[in-house]
């Protein structure tokens, strides 16, 4: 389904296809249709943790708590939309209202029996349901993302599901600081890659941010799907994104497809590998999750697959060296290098005074010609100059002039006797 924020249409979220054709299918038909909980190594790796202690936040339209599958996971939750209830657990929008249960059953539903109804990847950790509206609410989808965020921080997520995409390759910058709130405190945050069925020819945000886990999806046979994914630089693993099934509010089951339900599957096996390795960081984790990937498509990473197919019995049991960085890049870097820092006014010069500083010398009485100049203990003032300086110039004029008389008139009295 595809839901566009704000009348000017500036953003697109939740690339989902939902298919809500025919009856609702049987309990043990809905179990039996989760074909990835073995071919992805999820059943197997239930024998070292199904993800008790983690808390997943689902940042979506709301997930309903009182489905039979999700009775008891949902331990807390809130509204930013301004259309829910505060516990975040009332669906919201006009567009889909539904998503954020089938999402949150994807992660971690607990069935309706040991064998019967939808089970998540992690069926033993928590939901923080965290409700916003798409293109409708009291503020901006991107300031209610924001702050959804910080708020899944803040109350102890250890993983954050966004099912979602802006279908823009930028964010705007209150994303910055709430993502980088949310790498800082270790928290994992996993995204969807989008669809082109539903316009996403490739990765939009949150999916292009550093750092973020980007899921893109495959077809049954774990081909790259066509309609219900995307492709980018910044995908990191791929799951199961075709033929999923899922609880909506009211418990009836459907089927659908997209990379809204790939999301939750991985995140969910990231659940199941924090609680097996609760001393890891998010860098681990998230490393864990990427090189225990099956490789697909081109050798390596690629644009396609990321780094492969996930493999959850890998991921948890494996032997994975540690790691220092984030896999998928550095967020705090990225905004180090490509946001304009804060402007920085210029120092300005130390005041100065508008009056010469007092002198600590004795005081001189002030010439009557004005202020007494600091130079007067070396040269003579103007005053000094007028009142004594001229008549001395002039004396010491005629007194040369005389001099200069007597001189020469000796010389020539000598000169006379010479001739004599």
């Amino acid at each position: 389904m595809s839901r566009r924020w704000g009348a000017a249409a500036v953003v697109t979220a939740v690339a989902a296809s939902v298919l809500f054709g025919g009856s609702a299918a049987s309990a043990d038909a809905v179990r039996d249709d989760q074909y990835w909980l073995d071919s992805y190594g999820i059943r197997a790796a239930w024998a070292t943790t199904q993800g008790a202690g983690v808390t997943i936040a689902v940042i979506d339209t709301g997930v309903d708590g009182s489905v039979p599958e999700l009775a008891g996971a949902v331990v807390g939750g809130t509204d930013f939309s301004g259309l829910g209830s505060p516990n975040g657990q009332k669906p919201v929008g006009t567009d889909g209202p539904e998503h954020g249960t089938m999402v949150a059953s994807l992660a971690a539903g607990r069935g309706t029996s040991a064998t019967d109804g939808v089970i998540g990847a992690a069926p033993a950790a928590s939901i923080l349901s965290i409700s916003i509206g798409f293109g409708e609410g009291a503020s901006t989808s991107d300031d209610q993302i924001a702050g959804a965020v910080r708020y899944a921080v803040d109350k102890g997520a250890d993983v954050i599901n966004m099912s979602l995409t802006r279908n823009t390759l930028d964010w705007p910058e209150s994303w910055d600081d709430a993502f980088l709130y949310a790498m800082e405190n270790d928290v994992v945050v996993v995204a969807a890659a989008g669809n082109r069925g539903s316009g996403t020819t490739e990765v939009g945000a949150p999916a292009t941010m550093p750092g973020v886990l980007t899921v893109a999806g495959v077809d049954t046979n774990g081909k790259a799907s066509f309609d219900a994914s995307s492709q980018g630089i910044t995908i990191a693993v791929s799951a199961p994104s075709e033929q999923l099934v899922g609880v909506i509010p009211g418990g009836q089951h459907v089927k659908w497809s997209g990379t809204s339900g790939a999301t939750p599957i991985v995140a969910g096996v990231v659940a199941l590998v924090r609680a097996a390795h609760p001393g890891l960081d998010a860098n681990d984790v998230i490393n864990r999750v990427v090189s225990t990937a099956k490789d697909a498509g081109a050798p390596g990473a690629d644009a396609i697959y990321g780094f492969g197919l996930i493999d959850a019995k890998a991921a948890v049991q494996a032997s994975v060296p540690r790691v220092s960085e984030n896999p998928m890049g550095s967020l705090a870097e990225w905004i180090t290098v490509h946001r304009r820092a804060p402007s920085t006014a210029v120092p300005a010069p130390a005041p100065v005074p508008s009056s010469p500083p007092t002198s600590t010398a004795a005081p001189v009485a002030p010439d009557s010609a004005g202020p007494q100049s600091p130079l007067g203990t070396i040269l003579p003032t103007v005053s000094l100059l007028r009142n004594v300086g001229i008549p001395l110039a002039v004396v010491l004029f005629f007194l040369a002039a005389f001099v200069a008389v007597v001189v020469l008139g000796i010389q020539r009295v000598r000169a006379a006797r010479e001739t004599e």
